[in-house]
C-alpha cells in the first residue's frame, strides 16, 4: 500500500490549508512592482491570508469538496472546483474592497483565485492520474462496495488489498449499524447504510456491490437487494455459513444472488463437538449418496473424520461425482486413529436384499444414514410399484442388514409428505417410518427418522423447474395460487439431520423447524425478478391446477403425536411416534410388497389405506 492509497479527504483538507496560505503571497509577488514593494504590504497581507483561508475552506465544505472520491475525479469534479473557487473569489472580492482598499494591489484577489484553482485541483487530479496509471499497469479494476462491515467484510477487504491482481478497487463499506458509520475498517470508510446506497453508488461511481453478511436472514438480504436493484449496478453475495462448511470467506466464494439467499433463515447453531463425537473414527454408510441430500451428508460427514465413509448409490454417475469431489479435497483423516479415511464408492440397488446384506457384512458400518428414496410425487402416482419397492422394500432391506451386523445408529430421511399423505410417495415414506420405529422398538437401538419439507436446489425441485421455464422464455407454471410449501437449504437440512442423529435415543421421529411456509407463486416471482425480468412483461405466470397427490399445504406432525422442542431450538421430537406403528405391519407390508411386484396399483392403494387410515389418494389422474 503506497502513500497515495492512504490519502483521504482529511489529508486534502490539510493540503488545502497549507497551499491556500501561500497563494496570497504568490499572488502579491506576481502583482506587485518588485520584491521590495511586495514586502511593504506584509501586515494587511497577513489579515487577507487568514480571511482568505477561512472563507475558502468554509465554501469548500459547503460545496462538498471533502466528500468526493478523488481517485475517480472527472470533468464533473473540475467543474465543482471551479464553482467553489469562483464563489470564494466573489466573496473575497467583496470583502477585499470593503476592508483592504487601498493598502493591497487590486489585482491580488483575481490572481489569488487563479492560483487557488491550480493548488486545489492539482493534487486531486494528480491522484486521479496516478490511479489511472496503476490500472493500466495491473489491468482493469472494478469499483466495489462491501455491504457488511463485520468479520466477513473485513476478510474480503483484506484479500482485495493484498491482491491487486483480483481487479477490485474497494471504495468503501456499507453497514446499517449507526455506530459503525463514519468509522474506518482497514483504512476504508464505512460510508452509510442501505438508505444511502443510491447516493453513494452515484457519487463514488460504484460498479458492483458485494453483500458480505453470511449470517443475515433472508428478509434482510431481500431488503438490501431491493435497494441495490434500483441502482442498476451488479450485486453479488457471499453465501451463508451453512453453504460454507469451514467458514471459508474469500473472493472466490462470491456468486450471483440465488433464491436461497432470499429464503435464508437465521443461521443454525450446530453442536459441532457432539456431531464430531458421533462420527469420528466410525464406519459410516450413506445410502442415496449421489442424491442432493445424500451428497451433502457425505460432504459434512467427511469433515468430522470417520474411519470409513461408504458411498452407496444406484446411479453410477452421481456416486462418481461425489466420490471424486471428496477425493479432490485431499485425504480425509480418521480423527481417532490418525489414518486416512477410507472412502468407498459402492454401486448397488437397495431393492436387492442379498446385495445389500453382502455390502453390510463386508464393511460392517456402525452408523447408517438412509437417504435413498423415490421422492417425485406425480411420477410415483404414475408408478406406484416403484415407490413401494424402493421406499418400502429398500428400507426393509437396509434395516434388516443394519440389525444383522449390529449397526449402532440408524437415521432415515423422511418427508413432511408422510403426514396425512395424499400421495403414494408420501404414503410409502410413512410406511418406511413405521419400519424404522418398529426396528427401534424391537432392538432397543437408536434408530430414528427425520422429517422435513422441500430443500432448495434438490433434484426435482420446483426451483429448477422454474429456472428451466424462465430460460425458455416462459411461461412459469404454478399449480395453484394458494399452494404453500416449507423450504430450507440443503446444507441447513443436513446440519439438522446430523444434530438429530446425536439426539436420537430410539423410536422417535424428529421434525426440523422449517420456519414459515412460502407461497409457490411468490417463489416464482422472486426467481423471475432475480433473472432480471418482470412478471407480466417478460415472463407470464400461469396456473395449471393441482396435480395428483398434491396438497395446498404440508403438515409436519401426525394428529396425536406429542411433540416438543429438543435441546436444539430448531428440532422437534415426537417421542410417542412408535405407538402409531400398526400391529399388523409385517403382514400388511407383505401384501403391499406382493402387490408391488405384481404391479397391481389397486391392491397397492388398498394395502396403503389399511396401513395408514388417514391416507387419501387422489381420485383422478393427470399428467405430470
Amino acid at each position: 500500500m503506497t502513500f497515495l492509497d492512504t490519502l483521504r479527504n482529511r489529508h486534502f483538507f490539510l493540503l488545502d490549508v497549507f497551499f491556500l496560505s501561500l497563494t496570497p503571497i504568490l499572488a502579491l509577488l506576481l502583482g506587485a512592482d518588485g520584491l521590495s514593494r511586495a514586502f511593504s504590504y506584509w501586515i494587511p497581507l497577513i489579515w487577507y491570508t487568514v480571511l482568505s483561508v477561512l472563507a475558502k475552506e468554509i465554501i469548500f465544505l459547503a460545496f462538498g469538496l471533502y466528500r468526493r472520491y478523488w481517485r475517480y475525479a472527472s470533468i464533473e469534479e473540475l467543474l465543482l472546483i471551479l464553482k467553489a473557487v469562483g464563489s470564494a473569489a466573489l466573496l473575497l472580492l467583496i470583502l477585499f474592497f470593503l476592508a483592504f482598499t487601498p493598502p493591497l494591489p487590486r489585482s491580488l484577489p483575481f490572481i489569488d483565485a487563479l492560483l487557488t484553482v491550480a493548488v486545489v485541483a492539482g493534487p486531486r487530479f494528480a491522484v486521479r492520474l496516478w490511479y489511472r496509471q496503476q490500472k493500466d499497469h495491473i489491468g482493469a479494476t472494478k469499483r466495489v462496495l462491501i455491504y457488511g462491515a463485520g468479520d466477513a467484510g473485513q476478510l474480503l477487504a483484506r484479500e482485495m488489498q493484498q491482491n491487486p491482481a483480483l481487479g477490485y478497487d474497494l471504495v468503501g463499506f456499507l453497514d446499517d449499524d449507526p455506530q459503525k458509520q463514519g468509522l474506518r475498517l482497514r483504512g476504508i470508510p464505512i460510508l452509510g447504510g442501505r438508505d444511502a446506497i443510491p447516493e453513494i453508488v452515484r457519487e463514488y461511481r460504484v460498479q458492483e456491490i458485494i453483500i458480505a453478511m453470511p449470517s443475515a436472514p433472508g428478509r434482510v438480504i431481500r431488503q438490501i437487494i431491493d435497494v441495490c436493484k434500483g441502482t442498476g449496478v451488479e450485486t453479488r453475495i457471499l453465501p451463508g455459513f451453512a453453504d460454507m462448511l469451514n467458514g471459508d470467506v474469500s473472493v472466490r466464494r462470491l456468486r450471483q444472488i440465488k433464491i436461497e439467499d432470499l429464503l435464508r433463515r437465521d443461521p443454525v447453531q450446530t453442536d459441532i463437538r457432539a456431531v464430531q463425537h458421533l462420527i469420528r473414527g466410525k464406519r459410516v454408510l450413506i445410502t442415496g449418496a449421489g442424491g442432493s441430500i445424500g451428497a451433502e451428508l457425505c460432504r459434512q460427514v467427511w469433515q468430522f473424520g470417520p474411519a470409513q465413509l461408504i458411498l452407496l448409490g444406484h446411479g453410477e454417475n452421481s456416486v462418481f461425482n461425489i466420490y471424486h469431489e471428496l477425493r479432490g479435497r485431499g485425504p480425509g483423516v480418521d480423527a481417532v486413529n490418525g489414518r486416512p479415511t477410507h472412502l468407498i464408492p459402492v454401486i448397488a440397488d437397495i431393492r436387492f436384499a442379498e446385495r445389500i446384506q453382502h455390502i453390510f457384512e463386508e464393511y460392517l458400518p456402525e452408523i447408517v444414514f438412509h437417504a435413498a428414496a423415490h421422492k417425485h410425487v406425480p411420477l410415483m402416482e404414475m408408478n406406484p410399484s416403484e415407490a413401494v419397492t424402493n421406499n418400502v422394500v429398500g428400507t426393509q432391506n437396509v434395516l434388516h442388514a443394519s440389525l444383522k451386523v449390529g449397526v449402532q445408529r440408524f437415521v432415515m430421511i423422511s418427508t413432511d409428505k408422510a403426514v396425512n399423505p395424499t400421495s403414494v410417495m408420501g404414503a410409502t415414506k410413512r410406511v418406511a417410518e413405521y419400519l424404522v420405529l418398529k426396528a427401534a422398538r424391537e432392538s432397543g437401538k437408536p434408530y430414528v427418522a427425520v422429517r422435513f419439507g422441500n430443500v432448495l436446489g434438490s433434484r426435482g425441485s420446483v426451483v429448477l423447474t422454474f429456472q428451466r421455464q424462465i430460460a425458455a422464455g416462459g411461461p412459469v407454471t404454478v399449480t395453484h395460487p394458494e399452494m404453500r410449501r416449507y423450504f430450507m437449504t440443503i446444507p441447513e437440512a443436513v446440519q439438522l439431520v446430523l444434530q438429530a442423529a446425536v439426539l436420537g435415543r430410539g423410536g422417535e421421529i424428529f421434525v426440523l423447524d422449517m420456519g414459515e411456509p412460502i407461497k409457490i407463486v411468490d417463489l416464482a416471482r422472486d426467481l423471475i425478478e432475480l433473472s432480471g425480468l418482470q412478471v407480466g412483461e417478460d415472463i407470464e405466470i400461469v396456473f395449471t391446477g393441482m396435480r395428483p397427490g398434491e396438497k395446498l399445504f404440508e403438515e409436519l406432525f401426525v394428529p396425536g403425536e406429542h411433540y416438543e422442542r429438543t435441546a436444539h431450538e430448531k428440532i422437534f421430537i415426537a417421542a410417542n411416534a412408535s405407538t402409531f406403528v400398526p400391529p399388523d405391519l409385517e403382514a400388511t407390508c407383505a401384501h403391499l410388497v406382493k402387490a408391488a411386484y405384481s404391479d397391481d396399483a389397486s391392491a397397492i392403494l388398498n394395502s396403503l389405506k389399511q396401513l395408514i387410515p388417514e391416507f387419501q389418494p387422489p381420485s383422478s389422474e393427470k399428467p405430470v
